[in-house]
């Protein structure tokens, strides 16, 4: 999980820690510390899953969680941080960048896309690679729609469209 997270792949890292949750041998202290991490990932700078987060983070807060003086903290940042998005996105007049912004981090990517699509919004590169790594867009000459330049952590350039169907 680490040495995906310093090449810059943190779905695969999300990808693998899911994985292990799936296997019914984990003890319990080594399942608080899969959420704790898979939280943290989703949760951290380049996270976006904040609803996902909060999810690993109340289940590593259990009453038979391991880790739950690990996981408060980051659970209490989270539900703040899902808070003041949700207040932005229903009060504040945004532009639907903004509003695409939020949405992504939040992890409504469905509604995310949906307005992308809808607006014409061209995303940043740390959302488009983002896009990539989740299996949102794909590369490929029989794709349609309109294309996406993006650069992932190695310097490589991709030109990206909506995929047909998830990776």
């Amino acid at each position: 999980v680490d040495e995906l997270m310093i090449a810059g792949n943190s779905q695969a890292a999300i990808d693998r820690l899911t994985q292990l949750l799936g296997n019914p041998d984990l003890s319990p202290e080594d399942k608080a510390a899969t959420l704790l991490r898979r939280g943290e990932i989703r949760y951290g700078e380049n996270g976006y899953d904040v609803w996902g987060a909060i999810s690993d983070f109340e289940e590593a807060t259990s009453p038979d969680g391991y880790l739950a003086e690990a996981a408060q903290p980051l659970l209490d940042m989270a539900r703040g941080e899902a808070t003041s998005i949700n207040f932005a996105l229903e009060t504040q007049p945004l532009s639907r960048m903004e509003r695409f912004v939020h949405l992504f981090r939040l992890g409504q990517h469905t509604d995310a896309i949906d307005l992308m699509q809808a607006s014409d919004l061209s995303p940043d590169n740390a959302h488009l690679l983002a896009m990539y790594q989740i299996g949102y867009l794909c590369e490929g000459d029989e794709l349609a729609g309109p294309a996406y330049a993006m650069t992932e952590p190695d310097g490589m350039v991709r030109t990206l469209q909506f995929c047909d169907s998830g990776k």
